[in-house]
């Protein structure tokens, strides 16, 4: 068989050659050992490695490729063939554990990738905590700044000394050229610049405030940058060429205080803004920075905050003064009253004895004069003399008595009295004087009517004298009816009012007494005022009646003493008038001492002297001086 000339003839073995590739599988056989080890010392010092089986195994790999190289060092040379089954064992053992190894870094490296993915995440967010850790300390820095401004602002309730305070300390933590304070005129039509930092422009300047830089610093709770050609950034004179510098604007809500003007500072009621200006310098490329903008904006509030303290101390500073001088007036006013209830006092005692004492001898004079034989002409003018005595001795009655309820120092007389003869007594008083007006007159008292009762017998008496005698009196024909009854408890509602509340108790009782008459009525006009003192009311229209206009008057505080309400009621003029009053009694047990003044529940009367009855009879013969003083009021 002839030999292939394709085939490269053997090449006879070259010492140097081999010596080379002896030498460097040496040198690979010991790299090869020492991995292994430096993965061992990485293992063992970094205890929380998650893939270390994977190095072992790898380190296996690795002492296995050192092996066969080790082994092929014997190779080089003639050999057994042990040597030969070693090697051949060694490499299977190489390609078995590379082949694993191989597969294992297929699963292991996308854990690999993820772990660098969240290395990268874990550094932007180290970057975005350092960034929000400067963010922090500008933030500080501004707050720091903003508690020096605040106490600065706060340090002064002064508020020019507020608003000239902020453009310097604004100036000197911001390095600004120019900060400027437009204020609102007092029309609003305009704006003024009333504070500046370097005092570069005259204070007093105006502008329009309807411009559109103004309504687009006022539509903003922001600080906004403003062009430095604008009206509002005119706060400094254009000397030479200069960089144009970034001009800020921010307003400052007067908080519906004041219109801050120069010299004049009035009262607002609509809510409105001023404008602060601040000017960077024009000799550098300086820029407003987001903090620098929002110090402005807390400076601002702080400042608006500080204005209303300011206006509310001069307030109240303008309300002390005031109640100061009201103080001061209402002392002369209490000094005067005190002189007047001093004088009034004087008169009432001048009154009460050097004028009552000579009234009551004339009376009694002129009705011991009247028992005398006079002629008809004598008797006419004593009996005048007597009626105007008796008139005027009841007005200084009744003047005495008002005052005495008007001052609080009357006081109710609270005892045990015989009801029934209360109205007995009036009738008796009241009947002659209707028997010479020819008057019908009747009492009926209820069936349930305590015979005795607890409360001021004598104001009791004066009141139902009162009513009485003013019905007799409008009262020219017809009768007069005189109902005294208990109210139920039931019925107690009806007559409440709004400064009237009766409630039942176990202790007391409501007595309602009402006088019915046929009289000349009141008209509804008059209606409100009868009970006004000194009214000189005109019942029905007839001018032929006079009186003081205190009876009702002091009827009134009397029966509201005794914890009652009285009231008239009349249809109109010529229909007669009802007057009822309700006082609160105290129910009393002790009627055995009054058995014996029992009277019937019904008296009739009739219009003549002679059915009065000899009672009524005998005190109409009575001298006026000697009578009761309850006779005063009919």
């Amino acid at each position: 068989m002839e030999r292939c000339d394709c085939i490269e003839p053997l090449w006879p073995t070259d010492e140097l050659l081999i010596k080379y590739q002896y030498i460097s599988d040496f040198f690979i056989a010991l790299a090869y050992f020492s991995i292994p080890l430096e993965l061992i010392y990485f293992v063992k010092k970094s205890s929380f490695f998650p893939y270390r089986w994977v190095l072992i195994q790898f380190g296996a790999f690795i002492v296995l490729c050192g092996a066969t190289h080790l082994i092929n060092l014997w190779t080089f040379t003639t050999h057994t063939k042990t040597v030969a089954m070693v090697m051949t064992v060694a490499k299977v053992s190489t390609a078995v554990v590379s082949c694993a190894t191989a597969l294992m870094l297929v699963h292991i490296i996308p854990d690999l990738l993820s772990v660098k993915t969240r290395e990268l995440f874990l550094k932007n967010k180290a970057e975005e905590l350092d960034w929000e850790m400067g963010l922090i300390r500008t933030q500080e820095e501004t707050g720091r700044h903003v508690r020096m401004l605040t106490h600065e602002i706060r340090s002064t309730l002064d508020r020019h000394t507020i608003l000239k305070t902020t453009i310097v300390e604004l100036g000197r933590t911001l390095g600004l050229e120019e900060c400027a304070l437009w204020m609102p005129s007092r029309s609003g039509s305009s704006l003024q610049l009333s504070h500046t930092l370097r005092h570069q422009i005259t204070v007093g300047s105006s502008i329009p405030i309807n411009l559109p830089v103004i309504n687009q610093v006022f539509s903003s709770n922001r600080a906004i940058i403003i062009p430095h050609t604008c009206p509002l950034a005119r706060i400094r004179p254009l000397a030479g060429r200069y960089v144009p510098p970034e001009v800020a604007a921010v307003r400052v809500p007067l908080l519906n205080l004041s219109n801050f003007q120069i010299n004049d500072w009035p009262e607002l009621s609509a809510k409105s803004y001023a404008i602060m200006v601040l000017m960077l310098p024009s000799d550098s490329a300086r820029k407003w920075h987001v903090h620098e903008l929002e110090l402005i904006e807390v400076v601002a509030d702080q400042v608006a905050v500080a204005l209303s303290h300011a206006a509310i101390l001069e307030e109240s500073m303008r309300a002390r003064d005031l109640l100061m001088e009201q103080n001061v007036a209402l002392d002369l006013a209490r000094r005067e009253a005190e002189m007047a209830i001093r004088a009034r006092n004087d008169f009432l005692a001048v009154m009460n004895h050097e004028m009552r004492t000579p009234m009551n001898a004339i009376i009694a004079l002129s009705s011991l004069l009247l028992e005398t034989e006079l002629t008809p002409e004598q008797r006419l003018m004593v009996e005048t003399v007597l009626k105007s005595s008796n008139l005027l001795a009841t007005l200084i009655n009744d003047v005495l008595d008002l005052s005495k309820l008007e001052d609080g120092s009357l006081e109710l007389e609270i005892r045990a009295f015989n009801l029934h003869a209360v109205f007995k007594e009036v009738m008796s008083f009241i009947r002659p004087i209707a028997a010479i007006k020819s008057l019908s007159m009747s009492v009926m008292l209820a069936p349930d009517l305590p015979l005795c009762a607890i409360g001021d017998e004598k104001r009791l008496m004066q009141t139902i004298l009162n009513i009485s005698g003013n019905a007799v009196k409008f009262t020219k024909e017809g009768h007069i009816t005189l109902v005294a009854s208990v109210l139920k408890p039931d019925s107690l509602r009806e007559f409440r009012t709004s400064d009237f509340h009766p409630a039942a108790s176990d202790g007391h009782f409501y007595l309602k007494v009402q006088l019915k008459d046929t009289g000349c009525g009141i008209s509804p006009q008059d209606l409100p005022h009868v009970f006004t003192k000194f009214a000189q009311t005109q019942p029905g229209g007839n001018r032929g009646y006079s009186g003081s206009g205190l009876g009702l008057a002091i009827c009134r505080r009397f029966v509201t003493l005794m914890g009652g309400h009285i009231w008239l009621e009349s249809e109109g003029a010529g229909r007669g008038c009802t007057a009822t009053f309700i006082i609160r009694l105290g129910i009393s047990d002790n009627t055995n001492a009054y058995q014996q003044q029992l009277i019937p529940q019904v008296w009739p009367g009739s219009g003549d002297a002679d059915s009065a009855g000899p009672e009524a009879l005998r005190e109409e013969r009575r001298p006026s001086s000697l009578k009761p003083r309850y006779q005063r009021s009919v």
